[in-house]
């Protein structure tokens, strides 16, 4: 018996690994965060597979779960939204499933920074303008931040920031990073993205709270922010330069 996590990526049923999706296919069991993961992602599974929400679950109850299919001999498969690398709960878990001798596996998914980025039809970091991507947070009920990690370190780097789970504090996102971005810099709000409902609200520090006030976005929301987000009159990369010797294409004489 294996408890498999999976990164059930953005939301978008055909957004998961084709591991992720055998894996489901396979697995007697299947435990899900009902309240973000999107229950089409549940028809991969088997048709008589026992599904357990685990919204409603503490993490004791998550734990007995696994322990009973452990007994059972049934394979579980776990889903997380997004990729399970990040922001996902999942270390905890393991560190049970350690502690209890139950073997697991990880397959990771398409995280939502990177389906915010295709549906903006951008990419994150362009030459000269942004080569670093900062995924981050505010601090919440779940945990604090660590010392050190605050938006204001991250802003002074110039780096693209993708906020999570901080949609419910834009209005202190934007005040903190108004003095060291710019009110001119570019914001993206992406809401449920990859899934039927998603809905895309642009604009700039200064003024993408008043472009959410009369008709706010309250969860499953990331903050992109960044210059890269509208960047246009950049210079292109050297990777494709005729001139650009490299290992598998020779420059000119």
């Amino acid at each position: 018996m294996t408890v498999h996590f999976i990164g059930a990526g953005p939301g978008a049923a055909d957004l998961i690994t084709l591991r992720g999706r055998d894996l489901l296919a396979r697995c007697p069991v299947c435990l899900y965060a009902g309240s973000i993961v999107s229950k089409d992602m549940l028809a991969h599974c088997p048709p008589d597979a026992r599904l357990v929400d685990t919204a409603p679950l503490s993490l004791d109850e998550i734990e007995a779960e696994y322990t009973a299919a452990h007994e059972a001999g049934q394979d579980v498969a776990r889903l997380h939204s997004g990729d399970i690398s990040v922001f996902s709960a999942v270390a905890e878990q393991m560190r049970r499933l350690d502690a209890r001798g139950i073997p697991y596996t990880l397959t990771p998914g398409v995280p939502s920074f990177a389906a915010a980025a295709a549906a903006l039809h951008r990419e994150l970091t362009v030459p000269e303008v942004a080569q670093s991507v900062v995924l981050t947070r505010v601090p919440g009920r779940a945990s604090r931040m660590p010392d050190g990690e605050t938006l204001e370190a991250f802003a002074a780097t110039g780096a693209t920031l993708a906020i999570h789970l901080a949609i419910h504090a834009l209005d202190n996102v934007v005040e903190t990073l108004l003095p060291l971005y710019g009110a001119d810099c570019p914001v993206a709000v992406v809401a449920h993205v990859s899934q039927p409902q998603q809905r895309i609200v642009r604009g700039t520090l200064g003024d993408i709270c008043a472009a959410l006030a009369g008709d706010p976005i309250e969860r499953t929301a990331l903050i992109l922010v960044g210059r890269a987000l509208a960047a246009e009159d950049f210079r292109e990369s050297a990777l494709y330069d005729p001139d650009y010797r490299r290992r598998y294409r020779e420059g000119p004489a």
